[in-house]
């Protein structure tokens, strides 16, 4: 039974104990779990980091491979190239006086990404629960919607760990309403899906980050430095709801990258949706065809060929009001 007092996902994660927040659609996407993670770090509960990695990781030393495809990324760890947001995350946790290891899976198919985690759970010592979170809400497209924005990264992450029955609790957390929008992806439909959802007993409702919060603030900081460590490379997404945990709206700016076009920073890009790993799985149409890939572009055909045989797509809808 759920209450209002506490939120549903942290009502589900009350009894675990070593919880792993993994960042599912790669780039910057692990920052957007750092207010939850520092929640559940205040809670008592044992908390680790981990990134689906856009880095180039062929460049790191021998002694940072956990396993294969799963690398421990520290402040000190030298890498190909400026641009690595798990070894920017791990020098802002190192300067907050916070453990500072983030742990960088490779960019593979599903088949070597869930052995990755598994190699990875096993490395911990076991977890209890595996939190995956969406910079955005792209991560709920079942497929037969008109855009599914970047679907590659998050789907992949989503069969992974989907597969992974031996860990109890495994859930999905979206932040940044809105933003996929620039990819294709129609937000009343992502409500549609979330109440379908619901219905089907998978939903764990929602909640907001504020900037008042330990949470909040942190997580302003570290998106901060982020943005000041790697100027070439802000991330927009947590640019765009560090702005509105800030209490921006409309056209604000935040980076060059965006000039161009019109940003659209609202209240909602501060919610986290919440719902169950295993019954968004199910919902998805497509993610049994990606069971048996082993690279990203076996899933990106895998996705174009069952959009091809699609009779029709769900076409994108207005909000009302």
């Amino acid at each position: 039974m759920y209450s209002l007092h506490e939120p549903a996902l942290f009502t589900r994660l009350r009894d675990a104990q070593r919880i792993l927040v993994a960042g599912a659609g790669g780039g910057f996407d692990v920052y957007a779990g750092l207010p939850l993670a520092f929640a559940l770090r205040a809670a008592g509960k044992d908390v680790h980091l981990a990134n689906l990695s856009f880095a180039d990781l062929g460049g790191l030393d021998l002694d940072v491979w956990v396993d294969r495809d799963i690398a421990a990324i520290r402040p000190d760890t030298t890498a190909r190239g400026d641009y690595f947001p798990e070894r920017t995350l791990a020098r802002w946790l190192e300067l907050q006086g916070l453990p500072s290891t983030v742990y960088a899976l490779d960019r593979t198919g599903v088949q070597p990404l869930r052995a990755a985690y598994r190699a990875l759970i096993e490395h911990l010592g076991g977890v209890d629960a595996i939190v995956l979170v969406d910079g955005g809400t792209d991560i709920l497209m079942r497929g037969d919607e008109h855009g599914l924005g970047t679907p590659e990264e998050d789907m992949a992450s989503l069969a992974a760990v989907n597969g992974l029955h031996d860990v109890p609790h495994r859930l999905v957390a979206c932040i940044g309403f809105g933003v996929d929008a620039y990819h294709g992806v129609n937000h009343a439909l992502v409500l549609e899906n979330l109440a379908a959802l619901e219905r089907d007993g998978a939903g764990l409702g929602a909640f907001s980050v504020h900037r008042d919060s330990r949470e909040g603030a942190l997580y302003l900081d570290a998106v901060a430095h982020a943005q000041a460590s790697t100027p070439e490379f802000p991330s927009i997404v947590n640019g765009s709801i560090a702005a509105a945990v800030g209490g921006g709206f409309g056209d604000v700016r935040f980076t060059e990258r965006t000039k161009g076009g019109e940003l659209f920073i609202n209240p909602l890009m501060s919610l986290y949706f919440c719902v169950e790993a295993v019954g968004l799985a199910r919902r998805n149409l497509y993610l049994d065809r990606l069971e048996q890939t082993y690279l990203t572009r076996q899933i990106s055909s895998a996705i174009e060929r069952f959009r091809d045989e699609l009779p029709r797509q769900r076409q994108p809808r207005a909000f009302p009001h």
